[in-house]
């Protein structure tokens, strides 16, 4: 992890130069606040990473002699059977359409779209998926 701090704040680095040499030569705003939210979004990235990289253990991509298979191992628990991304989905392609035909489907997609996240969030709160 410690890698990838470094090269994000390499990169904001690279995007307050840039940003200074913009705004002077081309004394446009929005090109300019565009590269400096940029180094400001890579700097915090950066730092994030810096900090925690210090709190953890060493990890695979740290080590210059690594294998690849060094870095296997479980990644997380992603829910085998879960329908609530669709019903999220499903509101949020509604609700984007919204916008390119008309503000009165955001009616109809709000609650859908509530629906989607009400139960992803409370999946495993409730029925047979309580335990786990």
């Amino acid at each position: 992890m410690k890698i990838q701090g470094k090269m994000f704040m390499w990169l904001s680095l690279f995007f307050l130069a840039i940003a200074v040499v913009y705004g002077v030569w081309s004394k446009e705003p929005v090109g300019t606040t565009a590269l400096v939210l940029s180094f400001g979004l890579s700097i915090m990235i950066g730092f994030y990473l810096g900090f925690t990289a210090r709190r953890v253990d060493v990890g695979a991509q740290d080590n210059k002699e690594a294998d690849v298979a060094d870095d296997a191992g479980e990644v997380g628990f992603f829910s085998p059977h879960s329908w609530q991304p669709l019903a999220l989905a499903a509101g949020a392609a509604f609700a984007f359409m919204g916008v390119a035909i008309g503000w009165w489907l955001m009616y109809f997609s709000a609650p859908l779209l509530l629906f989607g996240l009400w139960g992803w969030v409370f999946e495993y709160y409730r029925g047979e998926n309580r335990t786990q």
